[in-house]
């Protein structure tokens, strides 16, 4: 038996122990570490007596990934970005987003829903976790919709598709696990989340408005604003915009010259700043410990997934198993861009079954060196590529999308993370209610999709112009 085939066994055994519900992160570990044993025992011609020496080989191996991966100064931004999200809602900054969407926004058809898609866009550029976007959300725009006539269903399924936002639009946790799994420049890829991210957030609010147009019962319109109203909502939603432009600037200097500091450095400093505020506003001792809490919570199981599924990576390394499945892919006889959209809807197959996450970290391994074999490597040239695009362009260009694709995760049956955490802040509506209401936003994304595929420029165009 070949190290391919040992593999494949391993990865449909991996595939088999997440559909029966076992976590991913002792899912993946358990795995990469049977098919290391495998691995190194073979090597020795399963010889009984060299067993417990392919299987201490075996653990120091895994046993190298936790330290090795995880004290990576790139993940450091992970927990900062997240105790951003929880801090800014503890200093009022998502109520004053939403009050400020609701008066400038509030007139539209489905109003409420286009307020809700806009602030969650917003609170999504200081708060890496789609999670805590959804569940803060929850608290804040369901019971305003509620109290105007909104169906719930339609309500929840806003909240829900709208968290999702916060895994492209930067900072973002996501990005940043893309960055380091595919080894990636991290400032690079959360500047090129920005102009998709948005795009998203429009297209969102433009199916609201549709919706709302077309089905009168889904919820009222909100209007008798002043202009006077309108423009005293914006001062207090500022200081996210403030901090999104310090983590920017140090990811790249706009002034020219060096950058000011590291990724890591503007996340500190903006969770500092939102820090400030909170206080400000009256943050008391249990609401910071909250904060620190949740924060830490969400970060632990994040590194845990990664410690899990970077053992099962150091195995597929050992298999083989990514260059295998890159000179298959590059064998096919068909166009580049259609095996790309197959791969994409694989994607969305899988993602109905695990999270966000761990889709990503199981499957870039294998699937990215396939991808960027598909546009002639990571040297070639616009010019010479499938694609039409140069090799960093085609990895900063796959990774949006890719990313956009686990936001269907999120809201897709029955793992669907963001329809979970809505339902438990809401107990009046069925987890049932939230899936059937996120159900029309699928549509929404295939169209983003679709058009990120059809115009790179809207992913590259800027990096390309802050990085060169």
């Amino acid at each position: 038996m070949t190290s391919i085939d040992i593999g494949l066994i391993v990865t449909a055994m991996l595939l088999l122990m997440v559909i029966i519900g076992v976590r991913v992160a002792f899912a993946a570990a358990m795995a990469g570490v049977t098919g290391l044993v495998w691995i190194f025992w073979s090597k020795k011609g399963y010889d009984p007596n060299q067993f417990f020496w392919a299987l201490s080989v075996a653990a120091k191996t895994a046993g190298q990934v936790p330290h090795s991966k995880v004290s990576s100064q790139a993940l450091s931004l992970i927990p900062t970005f997240i105790l951003i999200g929880y801090l800014a809602y503890y200093a009022g900054l998502t109520k004053a987003l939403f009050e400020a969407a609701k008066k400038w926004v509030g007139w539209l058809p489905g109003g409420m829903g286009v307020a809700t898609v806009f602030a969650t866009a917003g609170f999504a550029a200081v708060s890496g976790a789609s999670v805590a976007t959804s569940a803060v959300f929850a608290r804040i725009a369901i019971p305003e919709m509620l109290k105007i006539g909104y169906d719930k269903r339609f309500a929840a399924g806003v909240v829900a598709a709208g968290g999702t936002l916060a895994s492209l639009i930067p900072p973002s946790a996501i990005l940043v696990i893309y960055a380091i799994i595919v080894e990636q420049d991290v400032g690079a890829l959360l500047l090129a989340g920005f102009i998709p991210g948005a795009v998203s957030a429009l297209i969102y609010g433009g199916l609201v408005v549709l919706m709302a147009t077309f089905n009168k019962n889904l919820g009222p319109s909100v209007s008798g604003f002043t202009w006077g109203e309108r423009f005293k909502a914006l001062p207090p939603a500022l200081p996210i915009f403030a901090v999104v432009i310090i983590i920017i600037c140090f990811i790249y200097n706009p002034f020219g010259g060096d950058a000011w500091g590291t990724p890591t450095e503007g996340g500190a400093i903006g969770a500092f700043i939102i820090f400030v505020m909170a206080l400000i506003h009256g943050m008391k001792w249990g609401q910071f410990k909250d904060a620190l809490t949740e924060s830490a919570k969400l970060a632990v199981m994040i590194f845990t997934i990664i410690w899990g599924v970077l053992i099962y990576v150091r195995f597929l390394g050992f298999a083989d198993l990514p260059g295998a499945f890159s000179d298959w892919v590059t064998s096919l006889d068909q166009h580049p861009m259609i095996i790309l959209i197959m791969i994409l809807l694989a994607y969305a197959v899988l993602g109905m079954f695990m999270d966000a996450i761990g889709m990503l970290l199981l499957t870039l391994p294998v699937v990215f060196p396939a991808v960027m074999a598909l546009n002639g490597g990571m040297d070639v040239t616009a010019a010479e590529s499938a694609f039409g695009m140069s090799g960093w362009g085609c990895a900063i260009w796959f990774g949006i999308i890719v990313v956009k694709m686990a936001e269907l995760c999120l809201i897709t049956p029955p793992i669907g993370l963001n329809c979970f955490v809505v339902a438990g802040v809401r107990d009046d509506i069925s987890v049932q209610d939230v899936f059937r209401g996120a159900t029309p936003f699928f549509v929404a994304d295939a169209i983003t999709i679709a058009v990120l595929i059809a115009f790179p420029s809207i992913v590259l165009w800027l990096p390309s112009l802050l990085l060169g």
